[in-house]
C-alpha cells in the first residue's frame, strides 16, 4: 500500500498499486471532482510532484512536474500530487443556491425531516458535518447541521420547531413542497473532508444527532474500519426522534456502537441532563490519546464535555465541534 499526499489540501490516502488513485481516494472519502472516470473529461487532473506513478492508458511512466489524469494512474511508489480542486476540511467557500424543497414531513413531536434538491448537485461541494443557512425574506439566516453525506443526491435536514423555536417554526412553515427556498453552504470547521487516522466518538444532544449522521453515512461510504461510538443524549424518549436509524447502523456496520442517554422524564434541568451525558463518556472505555471526538449540541454541552475528556488526558486539537467557532469562551 502506498501513501498518497495531496497538496496544498495536505489529506493523504492508501492506494494499492493495482486501483487507479482516483478510486482510491473516493475509497478514503476523499471528494475528487470527476465525471467520466477515464480521463477524457480532465476534471481530476493533478501534478505529481514526488514519487512514480503510470499512465494506464499508455502504460508509460509519467515524470515528476508532469501533469496527470488520476483516474487512469496507478501507483508505482509513495506520491505527492498537486491538486487544488481538493479542499481541506472547512474550506469549501459558502455559495448560495435555489433549493427545491422535496419533502417536509414530521418525524417527532417536534423535529421534522426536510429534504432539499439543490441544482446541478454534482456541482455543489461540502464535507461530512457541515451546515447551512436557510434564508428566509426580511429574516435573519437560520443554520441547520446538514444530515447527508457529501455524496447524497439530496440535502437533508432535521429541524427543532415548536413555538418555543420562533426562528425554525418560520422556516417550517415557510417550506411547502415544491417552491424554492435560498440556502448557503456549506458552513463550518467541525467536519471531515477524509478519513480519520483514529477511532471516533460522537457526542450528540437533541437533533446534534443530524451531524452525526452525516459523518456516518459519508464513513460507511469509505473503507473506515476503526471503532465509531455514538452517545445520544435527549431529555426525555420521544426525544430521540431517528433511533431505529442508529440501532440499524449498529447491526449492519460492524465497526460502530450506539449508546442513548435519556434524562429524567421529569427533569428539566439542562445541566443535569448533560452532566449525565459527559459521565456516560467519560466511562466509555476509550484510550483519550487515540480518539478523535466530534461534538454537536448547545455551547453548555459541548464546553461541560470538552472541558471532562481534556482533563482526561484527550489532547485539545482532537476534539471538534462548531460551537467552537461561533461561541469561543473569552
Amino acid at each position: 500500500m502506498f501513501r498518497i499526499r495531496l497538496q496544498p489540501s495536505g489529506l493523504g490516502y492508501g492506494a494499492d498499486q493495482a486501483e487507479d488513485l482516483l478510486s482510491a481516494a473516493t475509497a478514503a472519502g476523499i471528494r475528487v471532482p470527476a465525471a467520466c472516470r477515464n480521463g477524457v473529461c480532465e476534471i481530476c487532473e493533478a501534478r505529481l510532484l514526488k514519487g512514480r506513478a503510470l499512465n494506464t492508458r499508455n502504460q508509460h511512466s509519467i515524470a515528476v512536474g508532469e501533469p496527470l489524469m488520476m483516474c487512469r494512474t496507478r501507483p508505482l511508489a509513495d506520491l505527492e500530487l498537486e491538486i487544488p480542486a481538493v479542499m481541506a476540511s472547512g474550506n469549501y467557500q459558502p455559495r448560495q443556491y435555489q433549493a427545491k424543497v422535496i419533502d417536509v414531513r414530521s418525524i417527532s413531536h417536534d423535529v421534522y425531516r426536510v429534504a432539499l434538491q439543490l441544482p446541478r448537485r454534482r456541482d455543489v461541494a461540502f464535507h461530512a458535518g457541515q451546515y447551512l443557512s436557510v434564508i428566509l425574506p426580511g429574516a435573519a439566516p437560520c443554520y441547520f447541521s446538514i444530515a447527508s453525506s457529501p455524496s447524497a443526491e439530496q440535502i437533508e435536514l432535521h429541524i427543532q420547531a415548536s413555538p418555543d423555536w420562533i426562528s425554525a417554526q418560520k422556516v417550517i412553515d415557510a417550506l411547502t413542497s415544491g417552491q424554492d427556498v435560498t440556502v448557503e453552504l456549506p458552513h463550518g470547521k467541525a467536519c471531515l473532508a477524509s478519513m480519520p487516522d483514529k477511532p471516533l466518538l460522537l457526542v450528540a444532544a437533541g437533533t446534534g444527532f443530524a451531524q452525526m449522521k452525516s459523518l456516518v453515512d459519508y464513513l460507511r461510504e469509505t473503507r473506515y474500519q476503526k471503532p465509531v461510538k455514538l452517545f445520544w443524549g435527549v431529555r426525555k424518549h420521544e426525544d430521540m426522534y431517528l433511533r431505529s436509524l442508529a440501532q440499524q447502523w449498529q447491526e449492519e456496520w460492524a465497526p460502530f456502537s450506539f449508546l442513548p442517554v435519556v434524562g429524567d422524564d421529569e427533569d428539566n434541568d439542562w445541566g443535569g441532563h448533560h452532566d449525565q451525558l459527559v459521565r456516560a463518556v467519560l466511562a466509555s472505555g476509550f484510550d483519550w490519546q487515540d480518539v478523535e471526538v466530534h461534538a454537536s449540541g448547545s455551547p453548555t454541552m459541548v464546553y461541560t464535555l470538552m472541558d471532562a475528556l481534556v482533563e482526561a488526558g484527550l489532547p485539545e486539537q482532537a476534539f471538534f465541534s462548531d460551537v467552537l467557532e461561533y461561541a469561543p469562551r473569552s
